[in-house]
């Protein structure tokens, strides 16, 4: 089953005497990149939450905001001082600037970021497990979402693969009639140049052979073919994340649909190689958003 790289994930559980809220936003990218907003209380489990993120978020843009409020009883706190002065000129110069008075900025510094913090600045072991756990559920969540965007990308994989085999299948049809038309065309053109009979047949015959030879387009078709049928393998495959190598098989769709759009010589294989390209910018488009 496919999962799309879209998608998003909410947990919200109460751990010890704190209320943990982790919320988690996942686009399209090439790979791996997080923007992530945690609490000074998290900011020593940082790279374990890191971790835990890319291990199960894979491949992606993603955004995970993470809250914490204490429900339960009051906890000694600590005033960042120097933080609170760097914060009091340039709130007083502004005050002075609008003509506001001066008198009660320390209610508004208290409020502003890290000026105020708990004393407590780590999670103890049972809450880190804890809050583990509601890490994972919001992974989850967001695993799902993926799981149920990529089904509808992968119907829409399956019909632009099929479109594109029986495309396939239409110009093996049209193929004896291409080379009957240029053997035809070259000999009335090899009549009107030097007169009926005025040519040795046996040596026309080898040139024919030489040149359609050269237009030959069977090998590309069976690669052709071969690339669907291993498509369609890959789709099936358990594994989650195999947009890239999806990516790599439609670039060799690409490589032989236009081989043979180059060799065609023929007005409408041409008119079935274009629906080929089309069906396949479609499909580059929906694996631009597969893990």
């Amino acid at each position: 089953m496919l999962h799309s790289m879209t998608g998003y994930g909410r947990a919200e559980q109460l751990v010890v005497d704190k209320t943990v809220l982790v919320e988690i936003k996942s686009l399209n990218g090439k790979q791996f990149d997080l923007r992530l907003n945690i609490p000074a209380l998290l900011k020593p489990n940082e790279f374990d939450i890191r971790n835990m993120l890319a291990e199960g978020l894979q491949r992606g843009s993603v955004e995970c905001t993470i809250s914490i409020k204490n429900t339960g009883a009051s906890k000694p706190v600590s005033i960042n001082t120097d933080l609170a002065k760097a914060y009091y000129k340039p709130v007083e110069a502004l005050a002075v600037e609008l003509g506001l008075a001066t008198g009660d900025l320390l209610s508004t510094l208290l409020k502003l970021p890290d000026v105020i913090t708990p004393s407590t600045e780590m999670l103890s072991p049972e809450e880190w497990k804890a809050f583990s756990g509601v890490l994972q559920q919001a992974i989850a969540g967001l695993n799902q979402h993926r799981a149920e965007e990529g089904k509808s990308i992968e119907t829409d994989l399956q019909l632009r693969v099929k479109n594109i085999g029986e495309h396939q299948l239409a110009i093996a049809v049209l193929e004896p009639r291409r080379r009957q038309r240029i053997k035809e065309g070259l000999q009335k053109l090899l009549e009107e140049q030097v007169g009926p009979g005025n040519y040795d047949a046996n040596r026309l015959e080898q040139e024919l052979i030489y040149y359609i030879e050269k237009i030959d387009i069977s090998e590309e078709q069976v690669r052709l073919k071969n690339h669907c049928d291993y498509f369609e393998t890959i789709l099936a495959d358990a594994d989650t994340a195999k947009g890239k190598k999806l990516s790599f098989v439609l670039q060799e769709f690409g490589r032989e649909i236009n081989t043979m759009g180059s060799k065609a010589n023929d007005a409408e294989i041409q008119k079935r190689v274009i629906l080929m390209k089309d069906e396949l910018e479609k499909a580059k488009e929906q694996i631009l958003n597969v893990l």
